[in-house]
């Protein structure tokens, strides 16, 4: 198993890059499809080439995605593919510039709806779901009395565990798997 690596980030454009709600699904579509065209992923996003190929030439000033020369058939062709690692941030970065702080408080709150359309939208498609599905798919909460460190010893378990899911090798038995999407908040809260 790959040992898991993070970016963190800490300028705000990069925060602001990779928040804007189209560049996060070809991110999302990258990370999940593995490399592609522009055309590709205009397929996947049913956005035009010329949008995507712009969206995708500010991720890569980004360094959030790379060109992979090595996949083109031929000069014309031009392959992306996500930067190895995943990319972590947090808002206390940006505290020390108004801006940079308003940009991390909506990247926040872009990605909480971002999480929450995906399970919106799992929960639309329950009436043709495949049983099995179904019976798979989770939602958990729990009230835990923890400290700042606490919180952080519980979030970095939690991410570990997911990447060790996410960077397993994928046995080849036969079994069809889908994309899943798991997403985590601990939050300081009050019921």
């Amino acid at each position: 198993m790959k040992t898991p690596t993070y970016r963190t980030i800490t300028d705000y454009r990069v925060l602001a890059t990779m928040a804007h709600p189209l560049r996060r699904r070809l991110l999302d579509a990258l990370t999940v499809d593995g490399p592609s065209t522009a055309s590709m992923l205009s397929d996947r996003t049913q956005q035009a080439v010329g949008n995507v190929s712009h969206h995708m030439k500010v991720l890569s000033q980004a360094r959030l995605v790379e060109v992979a020369p090595e996949l083109a058939r031929d000069r014309r062709e031009r392959w992306w593919r996500i930067v190895e690692g995943s990319r972590r941030w947090s808002s206390t970065s940006f505290d020390d510039d108004p801006a940079a702080a308003a940009v991390a408080h909506a990247a926040s709150s872009l990605g909480l709806e971002h999480h929450t359309e995906k399970v919106r939208s799992w929960a639309s498609r329950r009436d043709t779901a495949d049983r099995a599905w179904l019976d798979a798919a989770f939602s958990t909460d729990s009230w835990l009395r923890l400290a700042p460190a606490e919180l952080s010893v519980l979030g970095e378990q939690i991410v570990s565990l997911l990447a060790q899911w996410s960077n397993r090798e994928i046995p080849d038995d036969g079994v069809e798997r889908e994309s899943v999407f798991i997403f985590a908040h601990g939050v300081p809260a009050s019921p």
